[in-house]
């Protein structure tokens, strides 16, 4: 080799070693992603459920902060679930071409806001085609490495809906007899009742199963089986055509969530603040909240606002001495999930505390017992802290499954509700 091409080559190397350390050095600065939100066109309250009919679609709104030294480079993957929100590997269902949301745009917060540097925000399908959700069932999103998408940073979950037929859902208050309920409180449910005819084109052996998801409990759903045997609180009937009805017995009400109103600067103006303003809270089982939440949502002060903080919120909780579970914080931003890192922690006698960073807005939440064994929370109860009452609004998202045949098979959502219980 000549001492020309050997230097050629020499230079290749270093350039390519430089292209990859510059790569590996900037993925690392991104330390975190923050406020992460997903929600269903403009109103950030809501349940990220798309709706496709003849005149368009709905969009997804994503949004979120970044903590970044520069403007980092991003992808949004998006994949198609089955039912249990595992993304199918399947070629015909991974929708290549229209899946990967690339060359975010980030705009810079204002200097005040110390945990993080950039902020982005962008609506999905995109006007300009790049990102499609063609198949009617759950889908998640991830947030990569432009580089590298096996590296995530944060994901989401969501609803694309293509409804092909409707259905008609009705609630109704009970009482639950099964067994003896005590207080009786706790034997209070909304009984709701999804019927719908299936269209002629589908095979009614094919149904598989409703789905209700209450407010934003997303990972906390009720499912009333097509192919499990009838139970006293869950059951269907269908009338050997193309008649169906899906019965769940078990919504309880709850009550409406406990929220902390972090907007207003002159009360909330320091980096460690109290949730609530006016002291310790404690159980409300025999208190009616009859102010309305946001159905587990959260409002965000507008990024752009020098306001649009971060603060250590301390949320402060005295139980009843009668109960022999763990607490924990859930709400919006948690997702809703029970997490083993929110439980709350007794800072003094009788006194139960958890710290959260929150960016200023006002977030919906509550506290629930649960037990903890190997790092996993289970024996979720929702109601003994926070009540279970009739005058509760809640929101029921009916979600109805279809076995489609079809590009390997997956799981199809051919009908969708919005159910306000009053």
């Amino acid at each position: 080799m000549s001492r020309q091409n050997r230097s050629f080559h020499v230079i290749l190397s270093v350039c390519a070693f430089l292209i990859l350390f510059v790569s590996n050095a900037f993925a690392e600065e991104l330390r975190r992603v923050l406020s992460l939100k997903a929600y269903t066109n403009r109103d950030e309250t809501t349940l990220p459920v798309l709706l496709y009919d003849e005149g368009g679609s709905d969009l997804l709104t994503i949004e979120f902060d970044v903590d970044a030294d520069q403007a980092p480079s991003l992808s949004i993957v998006f994949k198609f679930c089955d039912r249990n929100w595992t993304p199918y590997t399947n070629l015909f269902l991974e929708n290549i071409g229209q899946n990967v949301a690339r060359n975010l745009a980030f705009d810079a917060l204002p200097v005040t806001v110390q945990e993080a540097k950039y902020h982005f925000k962008g609506s999905f399908p995109d006007e300009y085609g790049y990102v499609d959700f063609p198949f009617s069932g759950k889908w998640r999103f991830y947030i990569t490495d432009s580089q590298d998408t096996s590296k995530v940073y944060a994901s989401g979950k969501f609803y694309a809906v293509h409804p092909i037929m409707e259905a008609k859902s009705n609630i109704k208050h009970e009482f639950l007899e099964d067994i003896n309920y005590f207080p009786t409180d706790l034997a209070r449910v909304f009984n709701l009742t999804t019927d719908f005819t299936l269209p002629d084109e589908l095979f009614p052996f094919n149904v598989e199963n409703v789905e209700i998801i209450e407010n934003h409990k997303i990972d906390y759903p009720y499912f009333v089986e097509r192919k499990q045997d009838n139970t006293l609180n869950r059951y269907y009937t269908w009338d050997g055509n193309r008649k169906f009805s899906f019965t769940s017995k078990e919504l309880r009400p709850g009550n409406e969530y406990r929220e902390t109103d972090l907007r207003n600067y002159n009360i909330f103006n320091s980096r460690n603040v109290n949730a609530q303003f006016d002291g310790v809270e404690t159980s409300r089982f025999f208190r009616e909240n009859l102010r309305r939440d946001l159905n587990g949502g959260s409002v965000l002060t507008r990024y752009r606002d020098e306001n649009a903080v971060y603060m250590n919120v301390t949320f402060r909780l005295r139980p009843p001495e009668d109960y022999s579970k763990k607490i924990f914080l859930v709400g919006s931003f948690t997702n809703w999930d029970v997490l083993p890192e929110y439980e709350m922690k007794e800072e003094r006698s009788g006194i139960f505390t958890e710290t959260v960073l929150l960016k200023r807005g006002i977030y919906d939440y509550q506290y629930v017992l649960a037990h903890l064994d190997d790092g996993k929370v289970n024996s979720i109860d929702w109601l003994t802290l926070e009540g279970n009452t009739f005058t509760t609004n809640n929101i029921y998202h009916v979600f109805i499954y279809y076995a489609d045949p079809d590009k390997g098979g997956y799981d199809r959502i051919i009908g969708y509700q919005k159910v306000i219980s009053k």
